[in-house]
């Protein structure tokens, strides 16, 4: 679970509701206030509505499920991805190339499975690559895919906020005999852009950018196993394959990465 994201939730919504408090004397009407069904329908309901003409149904609801890998994303790290390339590499150094066949069958990555069984079956290191990375393409459009509904929902959220302000505008020019209920029909016109608002920056965008963020990270992961792979293939030595893979993590995460005994095994 990522717990970032449920932290700025909670807190997000802890700062607009005592906001609303604090300027209303701490009053709860103050909150009710900004409760408005017809508005909400307007909002939410017209972004939903708008959301479904955009998408064809099999990539909506594709696109909604992301949500899940947002609160929940797919667990990456690149150092234990170094780590079990320099194994592989150690493995190789010892006993073969073909030794990996059994190594990759136990294997619960099946993007390094596949790149480990193509080197074992003797394909060229330029046609692993080429493979490799055109998974990698695909699965970078995918998620692609994922965040533009969510980027969507961003974009139509203000859009319909402000149709329902513009209904509201009308409801109330319509009925400007009584002085008295300008403000509180002015209030619930504007109420309409909060809602879009609040749907656009606390919560769709927001989850877009999230998505795109884990998308890659998953990348980064990705790329450092296609040049492990692509190093085994060649025989190169495993520390010069940790080296190598090294570079992708920033400098905080070398310095956690440690002296590999594996890697030093191997040079023996």
């Amino acid at each position: 679970m990522d717990l970032a994201i449920i932290i700025g939730f909670v807190s997000g919504w802890i700062f607009i509701i005592l906001s609303i408090l604090l300027n209303a004397d701490m009053q709860i009407s103050g909150v009710l206030s900004f409760i408005d069904w017809p508005s909400v329908m307007v909002t939410v309901g017209g972004t939903i509505a708008a959301t479904l003409v955009g998408f064809p149904m099999p990539k909506l609801i594709t696109g909604l499920k992301g949500f899940k890998n947002a609160l929940k994303p797919k667990k990456v790290d690149p150092i234990t991805a170094i780590k079990n390339i320099i194994d592989l590499a150690n493995l190789a150094r010892k006993e073969g190339i073909l030794a990996l066949e059994d190594a990759a069958s136990g294997m619960d990555d099946d993007f390094l499975q596949k790149g480990v069984m193509l080197v074992v079956d003797g394909t060229d290191a330029e046609l692993v690559r080429n493979i490799m990375e055109t998974e990698i393409g695909f699965i970078e459009e995918r998620h692609k895919s994922v965040a533009e509904v969510w980027e969507f929902i961003g974009s139509m959220g203000p859009s319909w906020g402000m149709i329902g302000t513009l209904i509201g505008l009308v409801m109330m020019l319509q009925n400007m005999s009584d002085p008295s209920s300008i403000g509180p029909s002015m209030a619930v016109a504007i109420i309409t852009t909060f809602y879009g608002s609040v749907v656009a920056n606390f919560i769709a965008n927001p989850v877009a950018n999230k998505l795109k963020v884990f998308s890659a990270e998953e990348q980064l992961v990705k790329e450092v196993l296609i040049e492990g792979v692509l190093s085994i293939a060649a025989g190169e030595n495993p520390r010069i394959i940790e080296e190598k893979l090294k570079v992708f993590l920033s400098p905080a995460l070398r310095n956690t990465f440690g002296t590999n005994d594996d890697s030093q095994a191997g040079d023996e």
